[in-house]
């Protein structure tokens, strides 16, 4: 059961929605244009808002659908839900079908964290919203976001282990921004 919700996770995680959406609405490859990343902010850039607020809510519901079902064959393990909600967040930042070039993982964290962690979760959307409609730079709202969502988690989780994977999200999502961060110091980092 484990290995099956692990696949799932890992499988549903790696669908490039980013890719699919903007090949099949505009004709084009996400990943050869703007910043080539596959996530919703490139994909808003490339492709237009709508379609950019579109894959946030694909690539979030291919992390919140595998821990939902977790949850529902396995209530009382905490640390499956933990891994399924990792299984797709690594799914997505290293999708096998793009040879494991994936996007930067807010949204399908953001997904998991909806289910298992809500308050961190809303807490992420809140300040993501505010800090990109004061700067208009994603990146800079996204590891804010982070930040939120784990002081929140730490506060609110009802298992330690959820908690923690907040934690470990945040830290991951600090390795895929390595190069936004770069920007954001010497002040170069695009605006939406």
């Amino acid at each position: 059961m484990l290995a099956a919700l692990l696949l799932l996770g890992y499988l549903a995680g790696s669908i490039p929605f980013g890719v699919l959406v903007t090949r099949w609405a505009r004709g084009v490859d996400v990943r050869a244009e703007g910043s080539g990343n596959i996530g919703a902010t490139n994909v808003a850039r490339v492709a237009g808002k709508k379609l950019g607020v579109l894959v946030l809510a694909l690539d979030a519901l291919k992390g919140t659908l595998p821990v939902v079902l977790a949850l529902r064959m396995m209530p009382d393990s905490p640390r499956v839900h933990v891994a399924v909600g990792l299984a797709a967040f690594l799914g997505h930042c290293f999708p096998v079908w793009l040879k494991f070039r994936g996007g930067k993982g807010v949204a399908t964290a953001l997904g998991v964290l909806v289910v298992l962690v809500p308050l961190a979760a809303l807490a992420g959307a809140v300040v993501y919203g505010l800090v990109l409609a004061t700067t208009r730079v994603s990146s800079l709202g996204s590891l804010t976001a982070g930040v939120a969502s784990v002081a929140t988690a730490f506060f609110t989780a009802r298992a330690l282990e959820y908690a923690i994977l907040s934690g470990l999200f945040f830290a991951f999502i600090l390795w895929t921004h390595r190069s936004n961060i770069s920007r954001l110091l010497r002040h170069t980092e695009r605006r939406l």
